[in-house]
């Protein structure tokens, strides 16, 4: 795995501490150069920090005075690095994405122009020409394909939802375990065959068949991550049901 960078670190030690309620809504935050010290960072590291938390909601600065807990801190949508790095969360955020991505297929393949299905096809040739060992690939290594889909969706929140998932999607997750060098171009292939099964539908402006494919691909995505978790015998979503063998080539 990836390690999470100091900023990050600093960020979700402090979301902690205000979900604890050891930082209440109201209550102001240690100076930066106390921050520093605790930490044992710089205060380039603290800044980023602390704008993380400012992005989400969950902080606000007051000139002259310093940063507080916001009155509502919690309403605010976060994903913590540490979730991005455990293999049950991420099934989840893939759930998530299944439940988002079908709608934004099926409106992309209503809505895209020439150009748009022209750009996501080049996508998806520039995605699946990338063929990274097994131990290096990204969960989400696709996610720009994805992506743009979603930015022809003509949706600008599904757009703007999915790329706030891109900026924090960054973790790696180890195939090797499960994908051996003699099934890795059959894995490749599968994946090309579910992309090229979306970009048609959209090149054919079928909604249907669009919502479909994508329906498909993240579905088979979500069963090779659970592959993985029952092989790590940690939950896979489904309530704890462990098969005993895992399906080769997954």
């Amino acid at each position: 795995m990836k390690r999470p960078s100091l900023s990050t670190v600093v960020s979700e030690s402090l979301l902690g501490r205000i979900r604890s309620g050891e930082l209440a809504p109201g209550a102001q935050l240690p100076t930066e150069s106390e921050l520093c010290e605790t930490y044992e960072v710089s205060r380039t590291v603290v800044r980023e920090a602390i704008a993380r938390l400012r992005s989400e909601g969950l902080v606000i600065p007051r000139q002259g005075k310093g940063v507080f807990v916001s009155e509502a801190p919690l309403a605010s949508f976060t994903i913590p690095a540490s979730d991005l790095q455990a293999l049950p969360q991420t099934i989840a955020l893939l759930e998530l994405r299944l439940g988002v991505e079908v709608e934004s297929a099926g409106f992309c393949a209503l809505r895209r122009s020439d150009a748009e299905a022209a750009a996501i096809r080049a996508e998806m040739e520039r995605t699946d020409a990338d063929r990274p060992d097994p131990d290096n690939i990204r969960v989400h290594y696709d996610y720009d394909f994805h992506l743009a889909i979603a930015r022809a969706s003509g949706n600008a929140q599904i757009s703007g939802f999915l790329g706030y998932l891109r900026a924090q999607i960054t973790p790696r997750l180890a195939l090797g375990s499960v994908l051996s060098a003699g099934v890795k171009d059959d894995y490749f292939n599968r994946i090309h065959a579910e992309h090229e099964a979306i970009v048609l539908a959209i090149e054919a402006r079928d909604e249907a068949a669009a919502r479909a494919a994508m329906r498909a691909h993240l579905a088979n995505s979500l069963e090779r991550l659970r592959a993985l978790a029952r092989a790590a015998g940690q939950p896979d979503g489904t309530r704890g049901r462990l098969p005993k063998s895992v399906p080769a080539g997954v």
